[in-house]
């Protein structure tokens, strides 16, 4: 369990998201060490609009940021995704929200 945002880096947050790509889209035989992160989501690993919806879900609520429908375009791979994650609680000060891992 990562206890303390403030100090996440991209990779980690890389980690947890490839956690929950490959739980919410039930990815077999893929862990978060296999799963490239700079794979184009749609075109590369098939996932569909509705796939990236519900992973914005759980993305919203584990890192306790709002992503805007807008920035969904933005949002192509996991290292991105990651960065943009890494931007968003920067720029909201949730350092102390707790993630589970």
């Amino acid at each position: 369990m990562i206890t303390n945002t403030k100090n996440l880096t991209v990779k980690e947050i890389e980690k947890r998201v490839s956690e929950i790509f490959i739980d919410e889209l039930k990815l077999e035989d893929v862990t978060p060490e296999t799963l490239d992160t700079e794979m184009h989501l749609m075109e590369e690993l098939g996932i569909d609009s509705m796939d990236l919806i519900t992973v914005v879900l759980v993305l919203k609520g584990e890192f306790a940021i709002n992503i805007e429908e807008a920035d969904y375009p933005k949002l192509t791979n996991i290292r991105l995704i990651s960065e943009y994650i890494k931007e968003k609680m920067e720029h909201a000060g949730n350092t102390d929200r707790k993630v589970a891992n």
